[in-house]
């Protein structure tokens, strides 16, 4: 349980293995923590606490807010007008342009390694 929660029923899966950031984490690893988020969010939701949905929020880096440098994924019980949310650039909504998203996957895909096709 989070002990600063965000709503009541916050919870964080944390893997035993330590890394700092999601990159870092052991192929292996990776799989299971969304297996115990998808258990845990069934369970939020038949549990009787308030839960209409659940949010899952993973800070890789202290620019995205991460705040204590171990991997852990947080899982929010949610309802309508919690008052919890994303704030947003105020050019959000803007329709990105086509040549402009290719040219950023064309950058992500290459660092990692994948054909650019």
């Amino acid at each position: 349980m989070d002990i600063r929660p965000m709503n009541p029923g916050h919870v964080l899966v944390i893997p035993k293995a330590h890394a700092a950031y999601i990159e870092d984490l052991a192929p292996e690893t990776v799989g299971p923590i969304l297996e115990a988020a998808k258990e845990i969010s069934r369970a939020m939701r038949a549990s009787g606490i308030r839960c209409e949905a659940v949010s899952f929020y993973l800070a890789n880096g202290e620019a995205a807010g991460q705040e204590v440098f171990h991997v852990h994924l947080h899982l929010i019980p949610r309802w309508r007008g919690d008052g919890f949310g994303l704030r947003v650039r105020p050019d959000y909504g803007r329709i990105a342009n086509r040549t402009e998203l290719d040219g950023l996957a064309l950058k992500i895909r290459t660092a990692s390694g994948r054909s650019p096709d």
